[in-house]
């Protein structure tokens, strides 16, 4: 009985490491995700989607908010936050856009799609 109950543990035990493996979360892949239409499509998308918060443009807030997130290996954006903030109003906006993108192509490592980090910077000018 105890050996019975030390494979299970054994077999749960590697069952989990391999599940974390998969997870990883790289900063540097083989090929890196690309958003649909590569940069000139990321640079559109932001560039038609956001939306300069009114109350930041009557108090005449400016700034670059830096987003991190993981594009996940099917391609779908999670883990969105703020790595360099600058005022509530801008950062919430920078998260919105982000949060609302469309699926990237997911970068692969060794053939297989793959978790991959990436920042993108926001600016906000006046």
């Amino acid at each position: 009985m105890k050996r019975i109950l030390l494979c299970l543990m054994m077999a749960t035990l590697m069952t989990l490491s391999s599940e974390a493996q998969t997870d990883k979360v790289y900063d540097r892949v083989e090929v890196m995700p690309e958003f649909p239409g590569g940069m000139q499509g990321l640079f559109e998308y932001m560039q038609n989607n956001v939306n300069y918060p009114k109350e930041a443009k009557n108090q005449k807030i400016e700034g670059r908010v830096i987003v991190s997130f993981i594009v996940e290996k099917d391609g779908s954006i999670s883990d969105v936050h703020p790595l360099t903030a600058v005022h509530p109003l801008l950062d919430k906006e920078a998260m919105r856009l982000v949060n609302e993108m469309p699926r990237w192509k997911p970068g692969t490592e060794k053939g297989k799609a793959v978790r991959v980090s990436f920042a993108l910077p926001v600016s906000f000018k006046l």
